[in-house]
């Protein structure tokens, strides 16, 4: 074990009667590291993090922490705590009792606990909170309760299995910075869950693409979204153009990165024509339509600028272009790029 390391999966293989959902994974998670499992529903995700946290045994494998194995041990047993997204929180108890719950079990004196859940209400910045009713709380307050519940025993590292999947856009984006800061403040590592490609490139050191089971790509946020070394990554983060080049690779080129010109400039470029336009988050999305047999019948290609603005309008002709470094080459993946 390396001394940055905390916890470390090998070979972790895990069936459903004849299913097999995980395929012998293997991953490393540092020390105050926050990595993200990402991935479509039903990849694996979260019986990765049950594994981890002790809820459900692995078929063939072994979870490795501080470098001792863990397999065997029950959840309380691992130094580890979990929150969900439907927060579990004990309808008859007021915030500080749900929080302090854990400290009560342990018979720690009431002083103590106390005390203990003031510092977890003030990291969560819900001080003043502490005699409300869950039902007295809206869905980021809860969701803040229950990461203040899972932080005050100090744990190893938190597991998080799509904790913000609740909430609506703008409460999901505030409470992620709140996350990042309170991982960052306390320096522990964050095993996280999500399928929102946003969300996990926002808050992630580092993202674990998961697929059918396995991981296609591990790296940094920006070493996934820059380069991709498959055509499912390259589409599940970031939603690139896919463009099928030869027999074997295709192309996936960012939708920030094309460039569209007017058919009339005389640029060179793809011929193509404007099919459609949306706004979302800022950015104006263009599609067009390419012309020709170019692409074996792949002919649309998406394009993003910031604004609401737009010199083209639906039927403009126009050219398509990328500069080359911006194009990076993966593999042929049948129902992806084919």
């Amino acid at each position: 074990m390396s001394d940055g390391e905390l916890l470390r999966l090998e070979g972790i293989s895990k069936s459903f009667g004849q299913v097999e959902v995980l395929r012998g994974l293997d991953l490393s998670v540092g020390r105050g590291e926050f990595i993200t499992l990402l991935g479509p529903s039903g990849c694996g995700k979260t019986t990765i993090l049950r594994i981890i946290a002790g809820l459900e045994t692995a078929d063939a494998g072994r979870v490795i922490m501080d470098g001792a194995d863990v397999s065997a041990l029950g959840p309380d047993k691992r130094g580890l705590n979990m929150v969900f997204q439907n927060y579990a929180l004990f309808p008859h108890m007021n915030v500080e009792q749900n929080i302090g719950y854990s400290l009560k079990l342990k018979r720690m004196p009431k002083t103590e606990i106390r005390q203990a859940v003031a510092e977890s209400l003030a990291l969560v910045r819900l001080e003043g909170y502490e005699k409300r009713r869950p039902h007295e709380l809206s869905g980021g307050q809860r969701q803040r309760v229950a990461v203040a519940r899972a932080l005050i025993n100090k744990p190893k590292a938190l597991l998080l299995d799509e904790p913000l999947g609740a909430l609506d856009l703008q409460l999901r984006r505030q409470l992620q910075l709140e996350l990042k800061r309170i991982q960052k403040q306390l320096g522990i590592s964050f095993v996280y869950i999500t399928h929102d490609q946003e969300e996990a490139l926002a808050m992630s050191d580092r993202l674990a693409v998961i697929r059918n089971g396995q991981f296609e790509q591990v790296g940094s946020a920006a070493e996934v979204y820059k380069y991709p070394k498959t055509a499912f990554v390259a589409k599940f983060v970031g939603n690139a153009n896919l463009i099928p080049w030869d027999g074997e690779t295709c192309l996936a080129v960012r939708e920030e990165n094309i460039i569209l010109r007017a058919a009339a400039s005389g640029d060179e470029g793809l011929a193509a024509v404007v099919s459609g336009k949306s706004f979302a988050g800022g950015l104006l999305r263009i599609s067009v339509r390419l012309k020709g047999e170019r692409f074996f019948g792949s002919d649309e290609i998406n394009a993003s600028v910031q604004g609401i603005e737009s010199p083209f309008d639906t039927g403009d002709e126009v050219t398509v272009s990328w500069h080359p470094q911006n194009a990076v080459t993966v593999m042929r993946d049948p129902g992806i790029c084919e």
